[in-house]
């Protein structure tokens, strides 16, 4: 059985470009998910490291290792999992670290795991510790060990297990243990997709969906999905609806802006809540430092939500800068919304005008 993660209360529910899963991604999720390496479009580093492990491991006709994905939610970590479960032609069972409460439940999953079989934890970084505790020994020695009994007649009975594969998937890298770490023979980082890839994936959407689409028109969504292969099947097919209902049904390069700007996503993939952060720590203010909490109070959110969903996106952009006493709005986010630049963060960030000089 597939484990969904429910979306996070911090996430506001409407959000197009959320990454996280959302209730009407699960079926159709599935279907464009690609099955093979050869189908999966970026990643291309990591797609060749992997290639080489699987190889390797079906050579020798062993297990495949242990392997560890990390990155930003939305990415691909699982379906490079299932991916990793075709190519080797093995069973995968999928659950999550916040479904597995105590470590009966995980000695129930362990116990029934056979020769070659792949376990994938997402949320890996949410087992408990009980938990980890009886996942060591089985990832390295392929043992499961049980205390049968209480009090002075416990025992501890040791089970072989066969040889498995762990894969493991999580956002939060800096919250595994460091032993549980350890134990993953191989470690790969997902970063956002650039502009090709996006493109090659939205495109792909489309002929599965049946969706006729123009090259300007998958550029356009490409553009706006914050890098994030499962926005941007996801804005792909809210386009797909406004081109049904408000065209002939195809997606040309009006009828994908048309439709974006109706969901006010800009070129960037900012949104509205991602403007209303950014003006309100520039107009209310004046560009920062502010604390979060502060920011929240402004606009009426919850800090978790700029911190965990908001803010990670305009970072990567250079939109704000993190300092000890707050955030602070950078020139990039003044010249996106239209704002003119202060003196004062211009004097921060001089590099930035060197062309004006002169004018």
């Amino acid at each position: 059985m597939t484990y969904n993660p429910p979306m996070t209360s911090q996430e506001p529910p409407d959000r197009a470009i959320a990454p996280q899963q959302q209730a009407d991604d699960v079926g159709l999720d599935t279907m464009l998910r690609p099955q093979r390496l050869s189908q999966f479009t970026g990643q291309d580093r990591l797609k060749d490291n992997l290639r080489i492990l699987i190889e390797a491991a079906r050579a020798r006709g062993e297990a495949l290792d242990h392997v560890l994905f990390h990155g930003p939610p939305g990415l691909g970590k699982t379906t490079l999992a299932q991916v990793v479960a075709n190519e080797m032609n093995a069973n995968i069972r999928h659950t999550a670290g916040p479904a597995i409460e105590h470590s009966g439940d995980l000695a129930a999953i362990l116990s029934n795991m056979r020769t070659g079989d792949i376990l994938f934890i997402d949320e890996v970084h949410r087992l408990s510790r009980p938990v980890e505790e009886i996942l060591y020994p089985a990832m390295e020695d392929f043992v499961l060990d049980l205390i049968v009994g209480k009090g002075p007649g416990a025992k501890n009975v040791r089970l072989k297990l066969p040889r498995f594969t762990v894969i493991g998937a999580t956002t939060r890298l800096a919250l595994m243990t460091a032993p549980l770490r350890a134990r993953f023979g191989a470690v790969y980082r997902m970063d956002f997709y650039d502009q090709a890839a996006m493109e090659i994936i939205v495109e792909r959407g489309a002929r599965i969906l049946d969706v006729p689409i123009a090259p300007e028109g998958t550029a356009e969504i490409a553009r706006r999905a914050r890098g994030t292969p499962r926005v941007a099947l996801r804005l792909l097919r809210r386009v797909r609806d406004y081109a049904q209902v408000r065209s002939d049904g195809a997606i040309a390069h009006d009828t994908a802006m048309a439709a974006l700007d109706l969901m006010e996503i800009d070129v960037l993939g900012l949104d509205d809540l991602d403007r209303r952060v950014l003006r309100a720590i520039i107009e209310k203010f004046g560009g920062g430092p502010v604390g979060l909490e502060t920011i929240g109070a402004s606009i009426s959110e919850e800090s978790d939500t700029i911190m965990d969903v908001v803010e990670p996106y305009l970072l990567q952009l250079g939109f704000l800068e993190r300092t000890s006493r707050g955030r602070m709005a950078t020139a990039h986010a003044y010249h996106h919304l239209g704002l003119p630049v202060p003196d004062t963060v211009r004097a921060q960030q001089p590099g930035l005008f060197a062309s004006d000089a002169g004018k």
